[in-house]
């Protein structure tokens, strides 16, 4: 687990707690010698995480398209910040030096990336392991929404496999080292 890709948001949230995880999920991260790959922002939880992650000494890798410098503020501190010219370019490059992906709250942009990864996986087009963190029951609706459309067979079995949920940041982390592929 060389690189960890992070989807999260732009925004704190109304919950204290989402920023809580994002820190220790940085400094796990570092921690563990393992690079996180973000989206290159100092906002919000993407902020927080790059932060702590910084703090422990952590490798990270920023991923910001030219036209989201401004409004995310690409964070100085990170020295491998790449700025790519689209949202697509964003994901893919992200995808392709990534090992594991972790999903923190967020909001579309979130779920577009966590849907983006997990497609891939269905397709596959990798098979790279996908946890989210349920942060006080964030992505509770969600997973039972998965959980049904599996059941109903609009999901793959191996897809379904790849993804898992997580109480905790190191919860999180264990099911990612844990994960072999089908």
């Amino acid at each position: 687990m060389n690189s960890v890709a992070v989807f999260c948001g732009a925004r704190s949230g109304g919950d204290p707690d989402f920023a809580d995880d994002a820190r220790e999920l940085g400094r796990l991260i570092a921690e563990r010698g393992s690079r996180l790959v973000y989206g290159g922002g100092n906002v919000g939880l993407m902020g927080v995480i790059a932060d702590a992650a910084l703090d422990a000494g952590g490798e990270i890798t920023g991923v910001i398209p030219r036209s989201m410098v401004e409004v995310e503020l690409a964070h100085i501190g990170v020295e491998d910040m790449r700025v790519v010219e689209s949202m697509l370019e964003r994901k893919e490059l992200i995808a392709g030096i990534s090992d594991v992906f972790v999903c923190l709250p967020g909001g579309v942009g979130t779920l577009d990336e966590l849907f983006e990864v997990v497609t891939w996986n269905q397709l596959r087009l990798h098979d790279k392991p996908v946890t989210l963190i349920n942060t006080n029951g964030f992505y509770d609706e969600l997973w039972t929404f998965l959980q049904r459309a599996a059941g109903l067979g609009l999901i793959l079995p191996h897809t379904m496999a790849q993804l898992s949920l997580a109480e905790t940041p190191a919860h999180a982390l264990e099911l990612l080292e844990a994960y072999t592929p089908a």
